[in-house]
């Protein structure tokens, strides 16, 4: 099979896809589609051997067996302008090629990320890494107000030792987490899959889930079945350990309690049982 073109991936290629306040997503460019991923799958046919409902089920196959080679076939290169606090929960995960602008050799734009009032939100008491209590509007608009002036007052004072002939690489150490930065971000779709299970995630924060959908959104242009088949089997899906699967089966009835029965172990309780729990009414959305 020659290059793959998809129709729909050509019609929003270099198109942005908003994200926060200034933020955005654009596909710049695409190595193959779910055809790239059944001829690798079925490296010794030939195409137009198979039909749809047959090519979406085998790549239900190989996606429910981690029978992941095929979707590395596929490749996706993205611009992406995001907060640099955003820049650095993705850079974690290392399993894609970048480059990132340089404060070294440009002058950075005064672009900052300021969240919407219904996003600022107490410490919560809970979950250590998340938000809480949601302000009220008055306080919500005061801490926007506190944000913005540090903003301004940073960035005034970077371009001000910039005009004194400072060197641009030290003359940006003040800036905040909030400052854009922009990025080229290559990825193969097997990859894609695993940066997205984890960032689509509900424990995730809200802004990286965002950007996360919209590269949901456009990777379903590029790979509709692919994208369905993940949907479907990795994102609405859960795994569940030997002992949370026995706990399953008690609660079902089965005569069968697998490990448990085994092991002698008693059923879940204290914390794992929570996460039991958490993970039967489990659900990841914005």
């Amino acid at each position: 099979m020659a290059h793959c073109v998809v129709e729909a991936a050509e019609a929003i290629l270099d198109q942005e896809f908003p994200v926060l306040d200034k933020g955005f997503v654009r596909l710049v460019d695409y190595l193959g589609g779910d055809e790239r991923v059944v001829q690798a799958a079925r490296v010794s046919y030939g195409a137009g051997t198979k039909g749809y409902r047959e090519d979406a089920g085998l790549i239900d196959y190989l996606l429910r067996n981690q029978h992941t080679s095929p979707f590395e076939q596929v490749m996706l290169t993205f611009h992406v302008k995001l907060p640099v606090f955003v820049a650095r929960q993705w850079i974690r995960h290392r399993t894609a090629r970048l480059n990132e602008v340089s404060g070294r050799y440009s002058v950075l734009k005064d672009d900052f990320y300021l969240p919407a009032p219904e996003d600022i939100a107490l410490q919560s008491q809970d979950n250590k890494q998340g938000r809480g209590e949601a302000l009220d509007a008055g306080a919500a608009e005061a801490v926007r107000e506190a944000l913005s002036a540090e903003q301004r007052r940073a960035y005034t004072a970077y371009t001000g030792l910039i005009g004194q002939g400072i060197a641009r690489e030290l003359a940006r150490i003040n800036l905040p987490l909030s400052l854009y930065t922009e990025w080229y971000w290559q990825i193969d779709l097997h990859n894609l899959f695993h940066f997205l299970e984890l960032r689509l995630d509900a424990h995730a924060q809200k802004e990286i889930r965002l950007y996360a959908q919209a590269l949901l959104d456009i990777s379903r242009k590029v790979a509709p079945r692919c994208c369905e088949s993940f949907e479907r089997h990795l994102l609405g899906g859960v795994s569940f350990s030997g002992e949370e699967l026995a706990e399953l089966r008690r609660r079902l009835g089965s005569a069968d309690t697998g490990n448990l029965a085994l092991t002698g172990k008693a059923a879940l309780t204290g914390k794992a049982l929570e996460r039991f729990e958490e993970k039967l009414l489990s659900g990841r959305q914005i």
